[in-house]
């Protein structure tokens, strides 16, 4: 099986490396340790029997209160699901989050093997800076000042690690779970003015419910 032989691999090239591993919906995710990761990524792409070529995505990922009722879906019916659901208590949550709070997961593929593999990396929570892998994949350059945008990351070694998706001065990173809808500031174009504005911004409280995947 393809990926059994994807696993033994990366098991046998990275070694101590891998802290864990996930399969699942034939899909193999690797947790590595932060200060391997540089070291890592150049054995993924240059051991022949790995041949990860490309990176095609860096994303974060806020963890905090993972796991809450709200996002339950197992109980969902067959017949669809409820895009806006009233938010729940954060405490009251269905699993505890052993892991911390943040990681950031790079999505791998090698064009020889015609295979994926996710990288999930968790790194030190109090300064969230990870080695940049621009010298292995000159692709993550955006995609490594977006996780900083959105999330807050630091990438040591980037060229130039500025914000590319929010306006200048902006201040917080939207895409943490605790970043606040409501009381920041927008900038949009007011054709009647003929001026560049400044508003408050408004967002609903709504929780976006995801689909469930059902094994047949």
């Amino acid at each position: 099986m393809q990926i059994t032989t994807l696993l033994e691999n990366a098991q046998r090239h990275l070694g101590d490396a891998i802290v864990d591993h996930v399969i699942a919906l034939n899909e193999l995710t690797l947790e590595i340790q932060p200060e391997k990761l540089r070291e890592t990524a150049y054995i993924l792409r240059d051991e022949p029997e790995l041949a990860f070529e490309q990176c095609v995505d860096v994303c974060g990922v806020d963890y905090l209160v993972y796991g809450a009722s709200e996002w339950e879906t197992f109980e969902a019916t067959s017949t669809g699901f409820e895009r806006g659901v009233e938010r729940l208590n954060p405490s009251k949550t269905s699993t505890a989050w052993p892991k911390p709070r943040f990681a950031v997961v790079y999505h791998l593929l090698s064009l020889k093997y015609n295979w994926r593999l996710r990288l999930r990396v968790f790194p030190n929570q109090e300064t969230l800076m990870l080695d940049s892998l621009i010298s292995v994949w000159p692709s993550v350059n955006w995609f490594e000042r977006e996780a900083f945008d959105m999330f807050g990351f630091l990438f040591k070694d980037h060229p130039d690690l500025r914000r590319i998706m929010t306006d200048y001065g902006f201040i917080g990173h939207p895409f943490r779970k605790d970043f606040p809808l409501s009381g920041n500031v927008e900038v949009r174009y007011d054709a009647a003015s003929q001026r560049v504005i400044y508003e408050p911004v408004e967002l609903p409280p709504r929780v976006l419910v995801p689909k469930v995947i059902r094994k047949k």
